[in-house]
């Protein structure tokens, strides 16, 4: 003879279905198991409900549930609402503040569900109530500590990339200070002269990149999207990556003649091929081989744990078969002033420009590597499908060939800074210009009010107190819609996140070349019109 199974031991099989039913809820002491009438008074009520709640069953039978609400709840009527939604549509489910017996409030799970006869009629509600306080503090308490976590990775961050700023500046301001006072020595030939006023200018352009690639990592460099075909402007790019990688690397290039076009900055599309070519020859000291492809691409894989995006996009890679990297370098190498490399053989910013690039154009930049077999870096940039022609390499890197002098023109210069003012006020004078200066945005739009008929062009700074370049800007072409405006900025946050609203922007530091092109752009657009 065997033992009867569990479920039908001497006991249990004397209860009834009901009794058996009433057993299992009041068994249940970590949950809140009762019925409400369709107004919301209590009906039943188990032992997990006395348990955490805190009233017996003589106590709370008849009584309406809302008792257990807050009061700030019960005024914005949460109860009634939180039955109306069961009843509409099913279920109720939220998380919040409930109040016990004594007092204390507790943190809630909270399931309602309609209870409707086979006719349809809706007769009351069951609800399910649990006590998820500890739940709740466990998570608060998790969340602090990733709050932590990524405050001190940020501040560890922050502490590299102002090392690594301050390190390659303090050199650049090394050479501009000793090329200074060197120019100041008497009896200096005119050889030396030049030499140090070339290393002067080439180190303001070396800090200009440095600053360029700092803003392009944190997706902040102003671009100027145009439209262009890539395999032209890889093929464009041809002799200068030859030159770059030298003898020993023998170079491929793979590009399909129907690959798409892309809508991006062509000048930082061209950099951050470079620096993805400059970091392959630089893996490859005893020469190798360098493979440039590109393709269109229907979507971009998962990358650094990003879900995959589908869409159209080109797909530019860059291979070398290298000396690679471990797991741990891949992860940390598109991080700013992180390198691989000696002191003195790179700024750790190329790949960060490249990053830059890519997410600030809609796209992403993927690299596999391994350890004495090379590394790949593969760009993704959104395929576009507008039609043009392409800029060429020279119209993009270089605005103006030879410039020659702009026609003299009335110049209302906008400039907050005292230096960099009298800086502008000097070369625009040099250049023949008649030059108002302005100190504000506000003082300008008064000049204007007054001497409109004066001026021939507008030439404001951006960040400045008050009102800014961009609106003053936009009140101009909203009053003088005849005025051209240009603008000029090394970086700002409103033409970071809104664009430069089409007008022309010349970025500092600015050379007298680009303060030229500009004019004469700007100034013969103008002279056509009126025409």
């Amino acid at each position: 003879m065997t033992d009867p199974a569990p479920h039908s031991r001497p006991g249990l099989e004397l209860l009834s279905g009901d009794q058996r039913f009433q057993l299992l809820i009041n068994a249940v002491k970590d949950y809140a198991i009762y019925l409400l009438d369709p107004a919301g008074h209590v009906c039943s009520w188990n032992t997990g409900a006395q348990h955490f709640k805190g009233y017996s069953a003589k106590e709370i039978l008849g009584q309406h549930f809302s008792r257990f609400y807050t009061e700030e709840d019960r005024a914005a009527g949460l109860p009634e609402r939180a039955l109306q939604i069961a009843a509409r549509e099913g279920r109720f489910e939220a998380e919040g503040w409930r109040v016990r017996k004594d007092g204390s409030r507790f943190w809630t799970s909270v399931v309602i569900d309609p209870v409707i006869t086979e006719n349809g009629e809706l007769i009351g509600f069951a609800k399910v109530t649990r006590d998820i306080t500890e739940r709740r503090k466990a998570q608060q308490e998790i969340d602090k500590a990733r709050e932590a976590l990524a405050q001190a990775q940020k501040m560890e961050a922050v502490g590299r990339l102002t090392g690594g700023v301050a390190h390659d500046f303090n050199n650049l301001l090394t050479v501009i200070r000793s090329s200074v006072d060197l120019l100041r020595m008497p009896g200096l030939s005119d050889e030396k002269r030049a030499r140090y006023i070339d290393a002067i200018a080439e180190t303001a352009d070396r800090a200009t990149l440095l600053t360029t690639q700092l803003l392009a990592f944190t997706r902040r460099q102003p671009l100027r999207p145009e439209l262009f075909d890539v395999a032209a402007r890889i093929r464009g790019l041809e002799h200068i990556i030859s030159t770059t990688i030298g003898s020993t690397i023998k170079m491929e290039v793979d590009v399909a003649d129907d690959i798409g076009w892309v809508e991006a900055d062509p000048t930082q599309f061209d950099t951050a091929i470079l620096n993805m070519v400059i970091n392959a020859r630089d893996a490859m000291p005893g020469g190798g081989e360098l493979k440039i492809r590109a393709r269109n691409a229907d979507g971009v894989p998962d990358v650094r744990s990003h879900a995959p995006a589908k869409g159209a996009f080109l797909a530019v890679s860059v291979e070398d078969d290298g000396i690679g990297m471990d797991a741990e370098t891949l992860k940390r190498i598109f991080e700013p002033f992180f390198t691989t490399k000696e002191i003195n053989k790179g700024t750790g910013l190329g790949l960060s420009q490249v990053y830059g690039f890519a997410k600030q154009s809609g796209g992403e930049i993927d690299a596999a590597s391994h350890l004495g077999k090379g590394t790949t870096f593969t760009l993704y940039l959104p395929r576009s499908s507008k039609q043009g022609a392409a800029s060429s390499s020279a119209e993009s890197q270089s605005p103006i060939a030879e410039p020659g002098q702009p026609a003299s023109a009335s110049i209302l210069l906008v400039e907050d800074n005292g230096m960099v003012g009298q800086f502008a006020f000097g070369l625009l004078t040099e250049l023949g210009q008649s030059v108002t200066w302005a100190t504000s945005a506000q003082d300008a739009l008064e000049i204007l009010d007054a001497r409109r008929q004066e001026f021939n062009l507008v030439f404001s700074d951006v960040v400045m107190p008050g009102l800014n370049g961009i609106d003053l800007g936009l009140e101009i072409r909203r009053r003088w819609p005849d005025l051209p405006v240009v603008l000029t900025s090394g970086y700002s946050h409103v033409i970071a996140r809104e664009g430069s609203h089409g007008f022309e922007l010349l970025q500092k530091p600015y050379s007298l070349e680009g303060l030229l092109a500009v004019l004469l752009g700007r100034l013969s657009e103008k002279r056509d019109r009126t025409a």
